[in-house]
């Protein structure tokens, strides 16, 4: 065929696809309009999931006669004072979005400036144009897109439902919401309950907003991100290790004000977080970027849903180190919502209604009692319930014990040790109420905490053994091993082979004590073999410590002392990360006198 120019309506429908993908992406353009335009109160409305009606109503600085009919014209933006596309400091800046939404749906634009008596419309209906004629209005700008794709049925019936579509522009409002929390927000229609969010101004200001879209759930167990490096600022909340998800929805990233999705900053949050949670797990983070508009391009997607740093190590660099920052300073925090996880354990499930008895029949000579299961030697139940028999209920059922406190509880966060329940468990009690801590896994983080400070500083101490430990082991994983003897010396653990199917460990980590040395080896072994490459042992600094903490931890089943178990709360205390495990699960719970009142109905 030969070649030929394609007509203008066409072209913008080609155009539009690229910009118009669903009617989330129409309020996406258009919001992002009104927030370059200045307004401080945006109202959305929707209805059918914005394929019969979007309305977006903001207070912005509105639109001049000749400004309103360039607005609708392809390529025409007030978003770039030059032609420099290495300064973008607008959200909307490419200049289709009117164009191309008027390409294929009934849109109408009606706008009056500030110095304007009364405001104008303009009408674009499938790409034929109308106006602009006069508007009675107040002080801004009303787009209204209606019917979107009715005159492209290939487009419209690869949408979603109503109810998909509608869930789409909430998530899209909801992250517009996050990044200008100095707007007020208004999401109706009649496909949807309404969502109000309020402007917020001055110190809080960020967690107010995140509050409000992200409930106060989140707010009360995150912990806030403030740090520069590099030429990056790092701003924003960060859920706690035991505060997470089951999958990644809960994950928002905002570039210079604009909601992004970006691999690298999805993989810095991965690798901050990959000391603390579960492999399926997901934090739950509000994360914002501040960088010189010229080190990063946003024009590498229509929508402008993607971009590319230009030093991405950078970026990378400064979002982990403001995680890590922020996770230690939190110290041994963990999330409340492990204890209304507890909460629930207690809660009695709901019995089914019990049949009616069966009739007994009526006594007689022959009737024999039936049997229900025991043995019938058994002596009978005695159900007499007189006062004799209960006159020793209120003395005590077992042997009491005086127990000295060392301390005020209120003295420590983690409150005083009174109890070890079934050898690994303990419970403590601190000013507002009771503490349930996994001694295993508490102090798996301690030693795994200070196995990471003394790497940081060189290589780990060690200790000899009296007499070499010989672990027999098969020969593949013995060549493993003695592959990599040398890096592993730098973890404070010596071995050598010792014939073809056994090696001899000579020193082991101090910090390990008395440990299961052969399981040690064992799972090392195992792990050279999962991983599969001893040149990137380095790279497996976590997974080879956390072996090591796991082995030279207090075990369960081990009973403690008061003394003991009171030393361990105070080093969790001190030891940033310590209200999770190395493997993310929490190290204690904690159930406030409010919620053990509730369990026992107190409260009502």
């Amino acid at each position: 065929m030969p070649i030929r120019q394609l007509p203008e309506d066409l072209i913008n429908r080609i155009a539009a696809g690229e910009v118009v993908e669903r009617p989330a992406s129409v309020v996406k353009e258009l919001v992002e309009n009104s927030i370059d335009a200045g307004a401080r109160r945006i109202v959305i409305a929707t209805a059918n999931g914005g394929m019969d009606l979007i309305r977006i109503t903001d207070d912005g600085h509105g639109m001049a006669r000749d400004d309103l009919l360039l607005s609708v014209e392809r390529h025409a933006t007030s978003k770039l004072a030059s032609d420099d596309l290495d300064d973008i400091r607008s959200l909307g800046f490419r200049g289709e979005a009117l164009a191309s939404i008027g390409s294929v749906a009934r849109l109408s634009v009606a706008s009056r400036p500030v110095d304007a008596e009364s405001g104008l419309v303009i009408v674009v209906d499938n790409g034929r144009r109308t106006g602009p004629m006069p508007q009675a209005m107040n002080r801004g700008t009303v787009i209204e897109v209606k019917d979107l794709f009715a005159q492209v049925p290939a487009r419209r019936k690869f949408l979603k439902s109503a109810r998909a579509e509608t869930g789409a522009i909430t998530d899209v409002v909801k992250r517009l919401a996050m990044a200008n929390p100095e707007i007020h927000f208004i999401l109706e229609g009649t496909d949807r309950t309404m969502s109000n969010w309020p402007a917020v101004s001055g110190e809080g200001a960020l967690a107010a907003r995140l509050g409000q879209v992200m409930g106060a759930d989140f707010v009360d167990n995150a912990v806030p991100l403030a740090n520069a490096r590099h030429g990056v600022v790092v701003a924003g909340m960060a859920g706690l290790p035991t505060y997470t998800r089951a999958n990644s929805l809960s994950q928002f990233y905002f570039v210079n004000g604009r909601s992004v999705r970006d691999k690298v900053l999805v993989g810095a949050v991965r690798a901050a977080f990959a000391d603390y949670t579960f492999r399926d797990r997901f934090p739950v983070v509000a994360l914002y970027i501040a960088i010189d508009p010229a080190e990063v391009d946003v024009n590498v997607h229509p929508a402008k849903a993607e971009l590319r740093f230009r030093d991405q190590g950078a970026v990378r660099s400064a979002v982990i180190r403001a995680i890590g920052m922020a996770l230690a300073a939190a110290g041994f925090k963990a999330s409340t919502s492990v204890a209304e996880d507890i909460l629930g354990a207690f809660n009695a499930p709901e019995m089914d209604e019990p049949a009616a008895p069966a009739p007994l029949p009526p006594p007689s000579a022959s009737y024999q009692t039936p049997s229900y299961g025991w043995s019938h030697d058994r002596a009978p139940l005695n159900f007499d319930r007189s006062p004799s028999q209960l006159a020793g209920f209120t003395a005590p059922s077992a042997r009491v014990e005086e127990i000295a406190a060392p301390a005020v509880v209120e003295d420590f966060p983690l409150g005083t040790a009174r109890a070890q329940m079934f050898d690994n468990y303990i419970i403590a009690q601190n000013g507002s109420g009771l503490l349930l801590v996994d001694q295993h896994a508490a102090h798996e983080r301690l030693v795994y905490e200070r196995f990471k400070a003394q790497l940081a500083s060189g290589p780990v101490a060690s200790q000899a053994q009296l007499i070499p430990v010989v672990v027999e082991l098969p020969e593949e994983d013995c060549a493993r091993l003695e592959e990599a003897a040398e890096e592993l010396e730098k973890f404070g653990l010596y071995l050598d082979r010792f014939g073809p199917r056994a090696v001899a460990v000579r020193e082991t980590p101090a910090l390990l004590g008395q440990s299961d040395i052969a399981g040690l080896v064992r799972d090392l072994a195992d792990g050279l073999a999962e991983w599969d490459s001893t040149a990137a042992l380095s790279d497996r600094m976590e997974a080879i410590i956390g072996r090591m903490a796991c082995h030279g931890s207090v075990r369960s089943g081990r009973r403690l002392r008061v003394d003991e178990m009171n030393a361990l709360l105070r080093d969790m205390e001190a030891t940033p990360h310590s209200g999770q495990c190395i493997h993310g699960r929490p190290t204690y719970v904690e159930l406030k006198k409010a919620d053990i009142e509730r369990l026992f109905g107190r409260s009502r």
